[in-house]
């Protein structure tokens, strides 16, 4: 995973700000910050923390460390329909590691990654608490339950 420089613009920092003065600038509230600030940004790029970091009068260090310890932040760009595949105990003991093979295949790429086009990244989750409709997959906030190899390539159909 490569880091991406990313320059940004005033009403980008203009944003930053305002998101950081909704929660009154508190540093307790980084969490919450981050989590809005990915709403917005889609992402959390180095550039984008250390703004967080000056607002919020905490050391890019601690920032840094809050978005690589939960896997729910990233510093890369997400596509535009972000694949998650559900690798819990329920959902791996169906199959759920061959329906991860097959997004890999027709994509051509690996978890972590966004098709060259925009279009998809793919992930993996821990559990989506729908175990009963295991294997579970997740684009963006839609969800497929009992989720085959063989029904892969309809899913991906239905966002052409």
């Amino acid at each position: 995973m490569s880091s991406i420089k990313v320059e940004l613009k005033q009403c980008e920092i203009d944003k930053i700000k305002e998101i950081c003065q909704s929660f009154n600038n508190e540093p307790g509230e980084l969490i919450n910050v981050l989590h809005k600030a990915q709403g917005h940004f889609g992402y959390l790029p180095a550039e984008v923390q250390e703004e967080i970091a000056l607002e919020l009068k905490i050391s890019v260090a601690k920032v840094y460390g809050v978005v690589t310890f939960y896997s729910f932040f990233t510093m890369l760009p997400k596509g535009l329909h972000p694949i998650s595949i559900c690798t819990g105990t329920a959902c791996y003991v169906r199959g759920a590691e061959k329906v991860l093979d097959e997004f890999k295949r027709i994509l051509n790429i690996q978890v972590g990654d966004t098709t060259k086009d925009g279009r998809f990244s793919l992930s993996c989750l821990r559990c989506v608490g729908a175990c009963g409709l295991a294997p579970v997959v997740m684009i963006g906030e839609k969800v497929y339950g009992r989720v085959s190899p063989d029904g892969v390539k309809d899913i991906l159909n239905e966002y052409s």
